[in-house]
Parts: C-alpha cells; sequence; structure tokens
C-alpha cells in the first residue's frame, strides 16, 4: 500500500505504545470488564437491528434503510478501537506497529465521519417524511436513498485520506509512548518532531466541514420539522410526529456534542484526560446506546422483535 510504504520511509518510529485509559493497577480489570461488558452489547445490539431489519420484509423502508447502515458503522468502529483498548488493560505494554496505527487512525476516521452524514441523512429523511408526507415515497426513492448513502460513504473516505495522508507526512521522535489508548489525531501530533500546523489546519478546516454540514443540515431540517409540527392541530399527531424523531434527535446530541467538544477547542484548552473521556462517549458509549434507544423507543423495530421471537418460538 503505498500510503504504508511512505509512512514508514517518513518516520524513525516503528511502533507506538498507547498508554491506555489509566495508569492504575487496580482499575484495570474492573475496567476491562465494563469495556468488554460494553463492546459485547455494542456488538450484539448493532448485529441484531441489522439481522431485524434485513429479516422484516416492513422495515424495508428508507428510515430503517439509513438504520441500518447506522448500526453498520457503529459496530465497524467499535470493533476498530475496542479490542485494542482492552489490551492496554491486560498487558504491560499496548504496542501497535506504526502501520497498524495508521490503518487504525483511517478506518477510525471513515467510520466516524460516515456516522456524521448517515445522522445528516436521516434528518433529512424525517423532514421529507413530516413535512412532505405526500411525496415521501416519490422524494426518497431507493436511486436517491442509494445516492445519499454513497455521498455517506465518499466523505468519510474523503475525510480519512485528508487527515491519514497528512498525518504520515510526519516524522516522530523517538519517544512514542501515545497518550491515549488509541490511534486519534492529537494525541499522535504531540509526538511529531516536525511542524503539525498543516495537520491542525487539516482538522479545524476538515472536522469543521465533517461536524458543520451536518449539523447544518440536522438544525434546518428539524426547525422545519418543529415548524410543520406546531401547524398539526390534533395532540396525537404531534405527539407521534415528535417520538418519530426523538430517537434521532438523542442520539445526534450524544455524537455530535462529544465530538466537537474533543475536536474543535484548541489542545491547550483541553487537558488529554479530558479528551479520552469526551472520546469514550462517541467511541464507545454512542455505539452501544444507538441501537437501544432506536429499538426500545421505536414502535415498528418493538413490532419487528415480536414478530421475530414468536415465529422462532412457533417454530
Amino acid at each position: 500500500m503505498p500510503l504504508m510504504r511512505m509512512a514508514a520511509e517518513n518516520s524513525s518510529v516503528t511502533e507506538f505504545i498507547l498508554a491506555g485509559l489509566t495508569n492504575e493497577p487496580g482499575l484495570r480489570m474492573p475496567l476491562f470488564f465494563l469495556f468488554l461488558g460494553f463492546y459485547v452489547v455494542t456488538v450484539m445490539g448493532n448485529l441484531g437491528l441489522i439481522t431485524l431489519i434485513g429479516l422484516n420484509s416492513h422495515l424495508h423502508t428508507p428510515m430503517y434503510f439509513f438504520l441500518f447502515n447506522l448500526s453498520f458503522i457503529d459496530f465497524c468502529y467499535s470493533t476498530v478501537i475496542t479490542p485494542k483498548m482492552l489490551m492496554s488493560f491486560v498487558s504491560k505494554k499496548n504496542i501497535i506497529a506504526y502501520a497498524g496505527c495508521m490503518t487504525q487512525l483511517f478506518f477510525f476516521l471513515f467510520f466516524v465521519v460516515s456516522e456524521s452524514f448517515i445522522l445528516s441523512a436521516m434528518a433529512y429523511d424525517r423532514y421529507i417524511a413530516i413535512c412532505n408526507p405526500l411525496v415521501y415515497t416519490a422524494t426518497m426513492s431507493p436511486r436517491v436513498c442509494s445516492l445519499l448513502l454513497l455521498g455517506v460513504y465518499v466523505m468519510g473516505f474523503a475525510g480519512a485520506m485528508a487527515h491519514t495522508t497528512c498525518m504520515v507526512r510526519l516524522t516522530f521522535c523517538a519517544n512514542n509512548l501515545v497518550d491515549h489508548y488509541m490511534c486519534d489525531i492529537l494525541p499522535l501530533l504531540e509526538r511529531s518532531c516536525t511542524s503539525t500546523y498543516v495537520n491542525e489546519l487539516v482538522v479545524f478546516v476538515v472536522v469543521g466541514i465533517d461536524i458543520g454540514v451536518p449539523t447544518v443540515t440536522i438544525f434546518i431540517s428539524y426547525a422545519l420539522i418543529l415548524t410543520s409540527i406546531l401547524h398539526i392541530r390534533s395532540t396525537e399527531g404531534r405527539s407521534k410526529a415528535f417520538s418519530t424523531c426523538s430517537s434521532h434527535i438523542i442520539a445526534v446530541s450524544l455524537f455530535f456534542g462529544s465530538g466537537a467538544f474533543m475536536y474543535l477547542k484548541p489542545s491547550s484548552l483541553l487537558p488529554m484526560n479530558q479528551g479520552k473521556v469526551s472520546s469514550l462517549f462517541y467511541t464507545t458509549v454512542v455505539p452501544m446506546l444507538n441501537p437501544l434507544i432506536y429499538s426500545l423507543r421505536n414502535k415498528d423495530v418493538k413490532v419487528a422483535l415480536k414478530k421475530s421471537l414468536s415465529k422462532k418460538t412457533f417454530s
């Protein structure tokens, strides 16, 4: 892979040591089992939701098409991060090869950026469903949904390539201890021997786009949705419209809140320990909560789950 070859040539470091979440020996095993439990729930929840949507034909709608992909993204980027983080609790030195570190960085960024845009696509879908229900089927056709999804993954790839390409051009110092539980942008920049000005500029520009564009899309969509809901005369109609959007609003708030707190503040104002805690929200907690939020607060998913369980029991 040309990118990895260039990385190896530009760096005097062949591997990194990930410091992990804590240096306290007494906390390592409790944290190991805690995050192992989180990961098991994340895997089961997201794969369960993927399976449920795939097996139930009445869930083959645009809304669940995007939810299917959200669960896939959550499963993937949690898998990119969590197993390596768990290693830091049970090993004296959690070593990751240079190429492995850059690979983890690329896929982590790819899935995180993709998640931000899939959430904006879901907001647009809810806007069409509530504000223009008569043209919903025509507007959110399979072709349109596929193009939106393609745009999601193209933006994810572009964002990941921009950051990773800038990162592999840096020369890293002999001190290869990364004060984090994963290969993330800001902790890696601290280990660079060369100027990181371009990288920091890319962080503010690219992250600004990857958070700014979806955030603006989501805010506009929900402003129009709120205006439409306030014009609904029946209390039952308003309640139904709000319940349709509430799960998505919760997921958006958790994801963008923690992401913006981590990346859109100068590193001098955000100590690394706070950065680790913020990172935990969108790398571990959010992927675990999303399937729970969308299943426990969603009537269609509950019905589909009951039908699937009853079929299994009957068979």
